[in-house]
């Protein structure tokens, strides 16, 4: 039976090749390049970790196992992952080669123990001394029963002692390189007009001489391996076990995942390579990848600012409603308001919960929270407002993926303070971005807060893109409480989700409702009437929903796609009435952002949402989907939408294939709303349009061009505008087509 749809895993593959495509991108400056390759490195430990570890399992125990949705025939998935890891590897290798070229004509050089000069020589001698020496503990392996637990988050340094001439046996050993304490780069005394620097383990590897003196050998061979292990994500469900428990288990089984990739340096001794994956019960059936010196190039993420081409990383700006306001809550309660990170600051979300802190007339705050900050400003609002005699409910995730350990910190520290920690929930996560506020004014209670698409972190919001709604409507209110009273009284069952008659929750009823909605499309494309769909998600993998778009694109509906990360649905088929456009934008932010919208007759409907079109969001998570009422923000979305279609500088084109091939510059856009063809917005009018070349368009950066025009524009028609606009920054006062030039060139 041929397949409906693409598998899962071998979609996300493809993501990455999008992430590799921008770092071997360039026109893009060195920096974010290897940032990008950081980025390629951390996702990869991400989906060994999680996906092909449970892809292991299933073709392990197959229907023995619960809970988990089983993908068709995972060996051969995993076969098929196995074959694209090494060709992405290869391809790796080869950009980073590339930049290390681009590096060294800018006088950056990254050097190892072999290369450095005298001077360097010293420095490094001392500050192995004085703050690698204490950090590091060789173990001889040999000479222990089992192998020591390795941490999956670490690389090592893997060592063969011998003598030159031959009277000892050789001797094995590995050294963890201490890359979190001291970090993975040191920079090195350098020559004039340039930067030389060292990884950590180079430095280690110049003193393996003084580290083993004691043992008689006099000849030293080292080589980096690390290891990958199964995350272990599947926590049972067992009732009689409290969720804290649940969760510290699992953390614990993690710890002593099994193994379910080795990367190793490919000039490593035969002998220590076999002797290591016996230890680690490897065999030629697991992803065995041999590599570069280099591994764990998720450091490269952090990699010091040394370039010449620094960051113009554009800063977000208030939201115009916000520019000249004492307090977000007044603002707020006249008029819906959307902020779209990370353009707008997430500032005010921080100061809308400091305000209810300290306001006399708030008496409860509720908040759901999936992924927080290391520092976070949020949980010192909510903390402050406990102590100003606030009644404060967090519903805390514990659950987010990688985050458990934070979360549970996060929880005793909530706790300690006096507010009301509310845990996960059997078999469902909390994904739902939600705010309520409660505030007595004039013998009468009212309801505000808001509803994101992102998670309540003031770091992630800097780098993702999100909408976040500040609303005191009292019909989206009254749903929010219900989602809220459900968190609190789950065990008496769903009907308070049911209930809600203006936000869509989930897993109760964004299915059922995506269904209507697209029916109603068909509906209309059958009559002949002009129907359309555009969608924005992070992942679309839900068969049910691909088959009714397939529906959707049969019966003549235009259906147009920005999803970031995974695709299943094939987007070409004789059958279409019109090809289904798709497009994936990987660019300096991270699209994050949920945005659904369907034509409805030329009255667009519009929701903005936390759940991605996946089995998870729709059936196993609490997920709050929210229909757009004001007519100037749904215009707005509507518009933001038409640029990211319109991109012909970031987009791949997500195709059958799965090639990821640019959308090209000559092509037309989309629109969102109608449906309909039509030229890149900036030709629109042009006389000619026709003649002319097509003018590049960047969609992230249009968009941070729309929105300081609205500024700009709001700014204008509240008067006084000459001075108001010398309050702008010099980056915001730039003209657009400057900041476009700028960057397009770049």
């Amino acid at each position: 039976m041929k397949r409906k749809t693409i598998p899962r895993d071998i979609s996300w593959l493809s993501f990455n090749d999008r992430v590799l495509q921008e770092a071997s991108d360039p026109a893009n400056p060195l920096r974010e390049r290897v940032k990008f390759l950081g980025i390629f490195s951390n996702n990869n430990d991400e989906f060994f970790r999680v996906r092909v570890a449970t892809l292991k399992r299933m073709a392990e125990f197959g229907a023995k196992l619960k809970n988990m949705h089983l993908e068709q025939s995972p060996g051969k998935i995993l076969d098929r992952i196995q074959q694209i890891v090494l060709q992405q590897t290869e391809e790796f290798d080869r950009v980073w080669e590339q930049i290390r070229k681009e590096m060294e004509k800018e006088k950056i050089f990254l050097l190892d123990e072999k290369q450095l000069n005298k001077e360097q020589q010293r420095f490094v001698r001392v500050f192995f001394e004085d703050d690698v020496r204490s950090n590091i503990i060789p173990l001889m392996i040999e000479s222990i029963p089992h192998l020591p637990y390795l941490r999956e988050k670490s690389i090592y340094l893997s060592v063969a002692l011998s003598r030159k001439d031959g009277k000892r046996k050789r001797k094995y050993a590995i050294i963890e390189v201490p890359s979190k304490v001291i970090g993975r780069f040191i920079q090195l005394p350098s020559p004039p007009g340039e930067r030389h620097i060292i990884l950590l383990e180079d430095v280690i590897r110049y003193n393996l001489r003084s580290i083993f003196s004691y043992f008689g050998y006099n000849h030293y061979e080292s080589w980096v391996f690390k290891v990958t292990k199964d995350a272990e994500m599947d926590i049972d469900n067992d009732v009689s076990t409290s969720v804290i428990q649940k969760i510290e288990k699992g953390l614990k089984n993690r710890r002593k995942g099994k193994a379910v990739r080795f990367i190793y340096d490919k000039e490593m001794d035969p002998g220590l390579l076999d002797f290591l994956m016996r230890k680690l019960n490897l065999s030629s059936k697991d992803s065995i990848i041999p590599g570069g010196r280099i591994h764990n190039f998720k450091h490269f993420m952090d990699f010091p600012d040394v370039f010449l081409q620094k960051g113009q990383r554009k800063k977000p700006f208030p939201h115009p409603l916000f520019r000249n306001t004492a307090r977000v809550t007044d603002t707020l309660l006249k008029q819906d308001i959307m902020l779209h990170f990370p353009y707008h600051s997430f500032n005010t979300v921080i100061d809308l919960l400091r305000e209810a802190a300290i306001d006399p007339d708030v008496t409860a705050i509720k908040i759901t929270a999936y992924r927080l900050a290391s520092y976070s400003k949020i949980i010192n609002a909510l903390i402050n407002a406990v102590r100003n005699g606030k009644q404060v409910t967090v519903m805390l995730e514990l659950r987010a993926r990688f985050d458990e350990e934070a979360n549970l910190e996060w929880k005793e520290r909530l706790e300690e303070e006096g507010v009301k920690v509310l845990v996960s929930i059997p078999n469902l996560k909390t994904h739902a971005k939600l705010c309520l506020i409660k505030k007595k004014k004039n013998n009468r209670s009212i309801h505000y807060g808001f509803v994101s698409t992102g998670n309540l972190n003031e770091k992630t919001a800097m780098v993702y893109g999100d909408h976040c709604l500040l609303t005191a409507n009292q019909r989206i209110m009254a749903d929010i409480n219900r989602v809220f009273n459900y968190l609190e009284k789950w065990k008496s069952g769903m009907a308070l989700l049911k209930n809600c008659s203006s936000l869509i929750p989930c897993p109760t009823s964004l299915r059922s409702e995506m269904h209507k909605l697209i029916n109603k499309e068909i509906k209309n494309a059958k009559s002949g009437k002009a129907a359309g769909i555009a969608l924005k998600m992070n992942s679309l993998s839900d068969e049910e929903l691909i088959e009714k778009l397939y529906e959707a694109a049969k019966a003549g509906v235009r259906v147009k796609m920005i999803i970031r990360g995974i695709c299943c649905m094939f987007t070409e088929n004789k059958k279409f009435v019109y090809s289904i456009k798709a497009l994936s934008i990987v660019d300096e932010y991270l699209e994050h952002a949920r945005l659904f919208i369907f034509y409805n007759g030329g009255a667009e409907k519009a929701y903005i949402s936390s759940a991605d079109w996946m089995v998870r969001n729709l059936d196993h998570r609490v997920e709050a989907t929210c229909p757009i009422y004001d007519p100037h923000i749904k215009k707005e979305l509507i518009e933001m939408m038409d640029i990211q279609l319109s991109d012909n500088v970031k987009a791949r084109i997500l195709n059958n294939e799965l090639s990821n091939r640019y959308v090209s510059a000559a092509s037309p856009g989309y629109t969102a709303s109608s449906g309909g063809r039509r030229k890149a917005k900036a030709a629109e009018g042009a006389t000619a349009a026709d003649t002319e070349p097509p003018r590049k368009i960047r969609s992230q950066l249009e968009i941070y061009q729309y929105l300081q025009q609205k500024a700009l524009m709001a700014l204008s028609s509240s008067g006084d505008s000459r001075k108001k606009r010398q309050a702008l920054t010099k980056e915001e006062r730039h003209s657009p087509d400057q900041i476009l030039k700028t960057n397009i060139d770049k």
